[in-house]
């Protein structure tokens, strides 16, 4: 009969850790929902930015110039689609350790590309889905275009046939492209974030270098 109280002790405090636990798992779970909430808003802004940035870009060089200036163009989106998509898988291949050396040596670009890497996911879904889309999207906007400017310029009178190919060679170009720089962002993954992470670090103190700069004058 001695040893009821002290069970009942056990009980209570048992009961009293189960609770408390919980409300510190339901905690996390409304934050990490928050969390979850605040970057599929995030990821929706800046689609809509890009994408409105992209096209403009796009309808600029597009007006008035002539179809090599046109192809030139489309490559360069297509190109652009196909580095974004090198630094995502980057980003998710790499390794910390070696920027962990470099952080102890003062390397400084090492801090971002610790960074990038700690948001492997959110930074891999930056580039990969986000601009690549993007760039999947207006460069098949911009083969519609060049080739009716084909059919114009040539007085052809094959529309679709010609607007098939265009669109058929983008998409080669752009799954081929994509596909060797993946197996390229695998092998080369920790440079190619290095190299990212240096070209970061270099905008984010742009300001400061160029009043040193000045400064020094």
């Amino acid at each position: 009969m001695e040893n009821k109280p002290d069970l009942s002790r056990k009980i209570n405090l048992l009961c009293r850790r189960y609770f408390l636990e919980m409300r510190i798992v339901l905690r996390a779970s409304k934050q990490s929902e928050k969390n979850g909430f605040r970057w599929i808003v995030t990821v929706f802004l800046v689609t809509i930015l890009v994408s409105a940035l992209f096209s403009l870009l796009s309808s600029l060089a597009f007006e008035n110039a002539d179809l090599v200036v046109a192809f030139l163009v489309l490559f360069l989106i297509v190109a652009i689609g196909i580095l974004f998509d090198m630094i995502g898988v980057a980003v998710t291949a790499a390794d910390e350790t070696p920027f962990h050396a470099m952080a102890s040596r003062r390397v400084p670009e090492a801090s971002d590309a610790i960074r990038l890497l700690r948001n492997a996911a959110r930074v891999g879904s930056i580039c990969n889905d986000v601009i690549g889309d993007i760039c999947g999207v207006i460069s098949g906007s911009a083969a519609a275009v060049i080739s009716a400017s084909v059919v114009v310029a040539a007085g052809i009178t094959w529309v679709t046939a010609v607007s098939v190919l265009l669109s058929a060679l983008v998409a080669a170009l752009t799954v081929g492209g994509k596909a060797a720089g993946k197996n390229f962002a695998i092998r080369n993954s920790t440079e190619i974030v290095r190299i990212t992470a240096r070209m970061l670090y270099t905008v984010k103190n742009l300001p400061k270098l160029l009043f040193h700069r000045k400064k020094k004058r």
